[in-house]
């Protein structure tokens, strides 16, 4: 017997995937980390690489901030050359929990900001996303959580009752807006925190 919120709804990034552009500028940096911090927060930085999650080609991102840079044309081309070294790997204590909510015969779906060019490589990568029902990216919608359209999108597309539903996401702003919509937030901090909720709400078992 389901509990009166059955259906559940991932993020990927820092929920289910550690994708991380530290883990390939690393490579590249080496021991200068605060070299590596500041390219990251002054060149290639979160507001620009969310442009690509809402669509924007990736070649148009280069050379647009490649013409602003000249001095890091090779490390700004590496975010998108060597754009698979920026994901680790799944967080396995995450995709237990997936595993479990599966087998319990939870309907799943994912909605995540990710460009449309990017995420095929993970979709390839790892069979747990076989496991999903359903998955919205932003970069095919052309918009990006918190736009409630984005999650209305789902909600539409798979005939989701939000109130049937739970969101994951490791991003409070994206929790709130899924919240605005009534749909029940998890704000995620690691795999234990999360099951210990999921228990709670009566989608797992202790």
């Amino acid at each position: 017997m389901h509990s009166k919120r059955d259906v559940v709804i991932f993020d990927f990034g820092g929920v289910l995937v550690d994708w991380n552009p530290r883990h390939l500028y690393r490579k590249l940096f080496g021991d200068d980390e605060e070299g590596m911090e500041r390219f990251l927060s002054e060149v290639t930085t979160t507001e620009w690489n969310l442009q690509q999650d809402k669509g924007r080609p990736w070649a148009e991102a280069v050379g647009l901030l490649t013409s602003q840079h000249p001095q890091h044309a090779d490390l700004i081309a590496a975010y998108h050359e060597r754009w698979p070294e920026t994901l680790k790997g799944p967080i396995d204590d995450s995709i237990t929990i997936l595993h479990d909510l599966k087998n319990a015969g939870h309907p799943l779906y994912g909605l995540t900001n990710w460009s449309h060019e990017t995420f095929p490589y993970a979709r390839d990568r790892y069979e747990f996303f076989d496991w999903f029902d359903g998955i919205v990216v932003s970069g095919d919608e052309k918009m990006i959580k918190p736009d409630p359209k984005l999650y209305e999108t789902l909600l539409e597309r798979y005939d989701i009752d939000p109130k049937r539903a739970v969101f994951i996401d490791d991003n409070k702003v994206n929790v709130d807006a899924a919240e605005a919509l009534g749909i029940h937030g998890i704000h995620f901090h690691s795999p234990a925190q999360l099951r210990k909720e999921l228990v709670e709400l009566g989608f797992l078992h202790a």
